[in-house]
């Protein structure tokens, strides 16, 4: 887990497993040895768009180079909430769309070795 803070205010955290999540199909992925899998992400709501979330990220990368990992992925709902658009800006890939238990998902992954050169 990945925690920023300010004063001592929490205003953001991130998540990252090595175990595969429910609603990520494996399929739509590229096949690496050694992915992770962001679970989960939050950003306060009033300091959204500060830059706070691209952080997380890179010290999301930053992690799974130290792992080492392959690849970071994750799942975003595909909806007006969802943040898919902005892991798109972060430079994720979108893979593949599904529904899950009749939720529509955009599948998302980073290369990191490619990050590496």
């Amino acid at each position: 887990m990945v925690i920023a803070r300010e004063n001592g205010k929490i205003l953001g955290t991130l998540s990252l497993q090595t175990k595969k999540p429910w609603a990520i199909n494996p399929a739509y992925f590229t096949q690496v040895r050694k992915p992770l899998y962001l679970v989960s992400m939050f950003v306060a709501v009033e300091r959204q768009g500060q830059g706070i979330g691209r952080q997380l990220l890179d010290e999301a990368v930053a992690i799974a180079r130290k792992w080492p990992a392959d690849a970071i992925r994750l799942d975003a709902y595909d909806a007006e909430a969802g943040a898919g658009d902005f892991y798109a800006k972060c430079g994720f890939r979108e893979v593949g769309r599904a529904k899950y238990k009749e939720v529509p998902l955009r599948y998302f992954e980073l290369i990191v070795e490619t990050l590496m050169r």
